[in-house]
């Protein structure tokens, strides 16, 4: 800050930063006291105040808030009409959390940590799941604000290549030689980068001094300028200098794709942790069944074996499976609450809320029975090339860096720049009226010959390499969803055998525990018998459980994995996969025959 002798107020503000800012210089003691302001020199000063108020008050009106609003609506369409052009539909997109209506410094720690000490109990359903986590989860908040971040960055992205106006106001207030005066100035420009590479700018810009002491009177500076250049050779094309705006552009697009597949993964995952929880509580229940039919088997073993029907050594035994029937029963309990307190976490909900699941979901799933993926992996593999947006991604990501090479390329070129302007100067004039003789034209070439170019050399040989690793990353991705194809399929036939099998187990030992009932009853077996029968059943009961479970969670890893995973179906999970080229097929039969096995030989190949 440099002080002179006179007393000066300035003022600044830009229109382009959005802030102002008010310096005083006061003069010496002794010239304060020699130099008093005139009258007309204090009302010029009141009305320079007045005018520096109005424009602070201006500038104010421009909150944050309209600010935040102004970037949602842009965002908000941008990714709507993004979506709809990649997807095909739009999703009901929006970041805002029950927070973010208020100020930061209104939000108590005191209120969160009430808030996670909360209790309450419901009866949860799995669509209520789903539309809960995708409500609260904070991945998926969290995913939701890096989808809009992107489309804020291309925002501004398109915002160098559109329109600007800025605009800069001034006025002091001090005292020369000549007397008091107050000075104005007012700065206009427009400016336009160009997709050809060039740019357009023009600005108005008037300066005005009025004195009120001395000589009265005013000086005025008026000056009108328009400005082009265009590169010729380095530079020029919309494929060079819209390069950021090519990259923002898609990077957007990466962003979508990769927020509706972690839609598909998450909702999927919501799934598959709910039937894991009911497959705990039908286990529960199995549990608690086995432990009373042991209980009440041990009683019947007391009772013979005082009638000296039965050995006590077999009473024991019944005595031991019932313990540990009851161990079972309690690990299992435990296995549940856990698993429960876990899905809370997964759904954002405190601790404390009670969950009561709704069971008919299982039943659903099992009443159709094991819902096929009719595919080859040939077929498979297509279909993941042509829908899956992580490998769409990858492949848009190659052709990025093909375009990168080309753009390190053009740095190497020779700079050709071609230069015309315009510009009106009028002083000591009234500035409402120009002068047009006062007008200079120019116009010329600057020729920039690439002696040093080692820095361009370097980055053009950097994209070559990051090209190559995208190639090989492009190769990698596509092996990789083979292989994911290729599991997925043997993964489904797998457990889709075990499920079959494991129905047939239940029914035998369904069978077995009946009649070694009636043998026991009948002396004809022993307590041992029996515990080995009902031992079996609950394992054959949760394994049954179990397989229809995993069936559900193969299938829905391989529609993700093919692409063709839609979970804005409702009850996507109970839905026949729709498969281009591929003919319906009518849901398994649970009560089919066991699929055949392949021998050794035809498993290990002949050599």
């Amino acid at each position: 800050m440099n002080f002179t002798e006179s007393g000066l107020v300035e003022f600044h503000a830009p229109a382009a930063q959005g802030h102002f800012a008010v310096r005083t210089l006061s003069p010496s003691p002794e010239k304060a006291r020699t130099r008093r302001p005139t009258p007309r020199a204090a009302s010029s000063r009141r009305a320079a105040r007045a005018a520096l108020c109005g424009l602070a008050a201006l500038f104010a009106g421009c909150t944050a808030a309209h600010h935040q609003k102004s970037a949602d609506r842009e965002v908000y369409s941008l990714l709507a009409k993004k979506e709809l052009r990649v997807l095909g539909r739009t999703n009901e997109f929006r970041i805002d959390t029950p927070y973010s209506a208020r100020e930061p410094k209104s939000i108590p720690p005191a209120e969160i940590i009430l808030d996670r000490s909360r209790t309450n109990s419901m009866v949860l359903t799995l669509q209520d799941a789903l539309r809960i986590a995708a409500a609260n989860n904070r991945q998926y908040q969290f995913r939701r604000e890096g989808l809009y971040l992107s489309g804020l960055a291309l925002t501004l992205e398109r915002h160098f290549f559109a329109a600007r106006v800025t605009q800069s106001l001034g006025a002091s207030v001090g005292r020369d030689s000549s007397g008091g005066f107050v000075a104005e100035n007012d700065q206009w420009t427009v400016s336009r980068l160009l997709k050809t590479g060039g740019s357009l700018t023009a600005s108005l810009a008037n300066d005005l001094t009025h004195y009120f002491t001395g000589t009265p009177g005013r000086t005025v500076t008026s000056a009108l300028s328009v400005n082009f250049t265009q590169p010729l050779l380095r530079g020029f094309g919309a494929d060079i200098a819209a390069e950021s705006l090519t990259q923002a552009e898609r990077d957007t697009v990466y962003a979508v794709r990769d927020f509706a597949l972690f839609q598909q993964a998450f909702a999927a995952d919501v799934v598959t942790t709910y039937f894991r929880l009911l497959q705990r509580k039908d286990a529960v229940r199995n549990g608690w069944s086995n432990y009373q039919k042991l209980l009440r088997g041990r009683e019947q073993a007391e009772a013979l074996s005082k009638g000296e029907r039965l050995a006590a050594f077999q009473v024991d035994q019944s005595r031991q499976e019932e313990l540990k029937a009851k161990v079972a029963y309690i690990s299992a309990v435990e296995s549940y609450q856990a698993s429960l307190d876990g899905f809370k976490q997964l759904l954002a909900l405190p601790a404390g809320f009670e969950l009561i699941l709704d069971d008919t979901a299982l039943a659903e799933l099992a009443a159709p029975g094991l819902l096929p993926v009719p595919l080859t992996e040939e077929q498979g593999f297509s279909l993941a090339v042509a829908h899956r947006l992580d490998v769409l991604n990858e492949i848009d990501r190659f052709e990025d860096a093909q375009r990168h090479v080309g753009v390190a390329r053009d740095a190497l070129r020779p700079g050709l720049l071609f230069t015309a302007g315009a510009s009106l100067n009028n002083d000591n004039v009234n500035y409402s009226k120009f002068v047009w003789n006062n007008t200079t034209v120019s116009s010329g070439l600057q020729l920039d010959i690439p002696w040093d170019r080692l820095p361009q050399r370097n980055a053009f040989r950097a994209t070559v390499i990051a090209f190559e690793r995208q190639l090989r990353t492009l190769g990698i991705t596509l092996d990789a969803t083979r292989d994911n194809v290729r599991a997925g399929l043997r993964t489904l036939g797998t457990v889709g055998q075990n499920y079959d099998i494991q129905k047939r187990a239940q029914q035998l030992a369904e069978q077995r525990t009946d009649a070694v009932s009636l043998l026991l009853s009948a002396g004809r077996a022993q307590v041992r018998d029996q515990l080995e029968a009902q031992t079996a059943l609950v394992a054959a009961q949760n394994a049954v459980t179990q397989a229809l479970v995993d069936h559900l969670a193969a299938r829905l890893k391989l529609l993700i994995d093919i692409g063709m995973l839609d979970v804005n179906q409702d009850k996507f999970w109970l839905k026949p996969a729709r498969l281009p080229g591929a003919a319906p097929v009518a849901p398994a039969n649970p009560a089919a025959a066991e699929s055949d096995v392949l021998p050794p030989e035809k498993v290990f190949g002949k050599p």
